[in-house]
């Protein structure tokens, strides 16, 4: 177990507590010098790409190369 750092302690560096922790770290703060909480860093999300997930579904459409109708001068 890591030494334990106060909660005053930790505010002022949260920033580098992070930092240790995401390297690793097992950060433990403390409240009244008793351990209450860990800081881990969270794994990293790891997203698996599929190919062809829209196949089907997006289709072209033939009027979007129309010429633009005026509606206003059609009156």
């Amino acid at each position: 177990m890591s030494e334990a750092i106060n909660i005053h302690e930790a505010k002022a560096r949260l920033s580098e507590l992070v930092q240790r922790a995401i390297d690793g770290e097992d950060i433990v703060i403390a409240r009244r010098n008793k351990p209450v909480v860990r800081l881990v860093a969270l794994p990293p999300d790891v997203v698996e790409r599929q190919l062809g997930w829209a196949a089907g579904k997006i289709h072209h459409v033939s009027e979007v190369d129309a010429p633009v109708v005026d509606l206003d001068a059609a009156k």
